[in-house]
């Protein structure tokens, strides 16, 4: 959440940022600013009067008889006043807190405008978009004739927009994970594997929830969320806690099976393997000091990391600024890499790096103490390093041939058996 520091003093660009981000948010703020005088009002009035009750107090141990019995009266009376303030304070809070979770992220000037991901802006292109002299084939169809891929077979357990990977699609899935969580540890980045059943706060210091819920699966009986990203767990890892400043940035790679239920999505995308209920992925995320250069540049080095693993896998992309209107309630700015696939004729979301400034760290109460014994909210990063099975898209299709088979990538074929092809059985 934001510092209500800054909605008391500039509501103005908050209100602003919210619009640029079309997540309404001018009433919140306005009762988050009512909510906010009525309880230093309350906050004051019980702190004169825990001054009047510690005068008191002090006064009596001096009195006898009567005048000590009214003056032992008045104390209660003081007492009583107190209790009804603390009484009408919590739910204040409560209700303060609730408001305050609702308000999105400022995003970052540099952040183009726009409603929908067609507004997003070009920032860059790498590789080149690859011609066939042979009719392609999708992955689909690739997958179910070198049976890597059971779409019905999964329907049939599970239900729709769910798949089965077999024989070497199952090995080229590991592959791809491995390879990328071996190039993050090169990179200093420290591998977790963590639970993807969650309570309630995590979701909720992460951002996920008060809002996306209708987008997690829910075990209601146990009150827990499946996750919809490692993000969740590895960011709330440190909650609650106060780092020492020596021992950041904290870098992680997170691996996990990701949940996602894709409400609304009905009609979108829905042949093959681009928008799915569960997939695999490997997550950067850096808590770092608060420090908005040092944010930046963190920014350019998980994107950098995300952009070098589909360069290794000879896939051509494009990174695109995201703009207002497709961020998230939390981000100050996003970037996605989107690599190109042939059966859809263009580029498909594959990576998205985002930052966040404090706005994670003060709900998840994430903080470290700085070398002058001062305790400041971190500054926390995440980024997709690498998103199975979209990513087998771009793999299978780019690398199709026309005798039906499939190259594996260079970098791939030492983890499938030193395999170079995946062929017809």
């Amino acid at each position: 959440m934001l510092n209500i520091n800054i909605l008391r003093e500039n509501p103005d660009l908050v209100k602003e940022g919210g619009r640029k981000k079309h997540i309404p948010c001018d009433e919140a703020v306005d009762c988050i600013l009512d909510l906010d005088e009525k309880r230093k009002k309350l906050l004051f009035e019980s702190e004169e009067l825990r001054a009047a009750q510690k005068k008191v107090g002090k006064e009596i141990a001096t009195l006898e008889g009567d005048e000590k019995q009214a003056m032992i009266a008045e104390m209660g009376e003081i007492a009583g006043r107190i209790k009804a303030y603390e009484k009408e304070l919590g739910p204040l809070e409560e209700e303060l807190e609730s408001q305050m979770l609702l308000v999105p992220n400022i995003p970052a000037p540099e952040v183009p405008d726009g409603k929908t991901d067609e507004d997003n802006v070009l920032v860059r292109e790498w590789g080149e978009v690859p011609q066939f002299d042979f009719p392609i084939k999708d992955h689909l169809e690739i997958g179910e004739e070198l049976d890597l891929i059971d779409m019905k077979g999964a329907a049939k357990l599970a239900g729709s927009r769910t798949y089965i990977l077999k024989n070497e699609g199952a090995l080229l899935e590991l592959a791809v994970l491995q390879f990328t969580l071996n190039h993050l540890v090169e990179k200093g980045f420290s591998p977790m594997l963590v639970p993807t059943l969650v309570r309630r706060e995590p979701m909720v210091g992460t951002a996920y929830f008060p809002g996306g819920e209708e987008q997690a699966y829910a075990c209601e009986r146990d009150r827990k969320y499946l996750i919809g990203t490692s993000e969740v767990p590895v960011t709330a890892y440190h909650s609650g806690e106060i780092l020492a400043e020596a021992d950041l940035p904290r870098l992680y790679a997170g691996y996990s099976t990701c949940y996602r239920r894709e409400a609304g999505a009905a009609g979108r995308d829905t042949r093959g393997l681009y928008r799915i209920h569960q997939f695999n992925k490997v997550e950067q995320v850096v808590v770092c000091r608060n420090d908005d250069e040092e944010s930046l540049r963190f920014h350019e080095f998980i994107l950098a990391n995300a952009e070098e693993v589909v360069q290794a896998l000879e896939l051509p992309y494009r990174v695109v600024n995201v703009c207002g209107g497709d961020l998230g309630q939390p981000q100050i700015q996003k970037f996605d890499i989107e690599t190109w696939m042939p059966s859809r004729d263009s580029y498909g979301e594959t990576h998205s790096a985002s930052r966040f400034h404090d706005f994670q760290s003060r709900r998840l109460d994430l903080r470290y103490r700085d070398e002058a014994g001062k305790v400041h909210f971190c500054h926390t990063l995440n980024n997709t390093a690498i998103a199975s099975p979209r990513i087998l898209i771009s793999i299978l299709e780019i690398n199709q041939e026309a005798d039906g088979r499939v190259r594996i990538p260079d970098v791939l074929q030492s983890y499938m058996g030193g395999r170079e092809y995946i062929g017809p059985k």
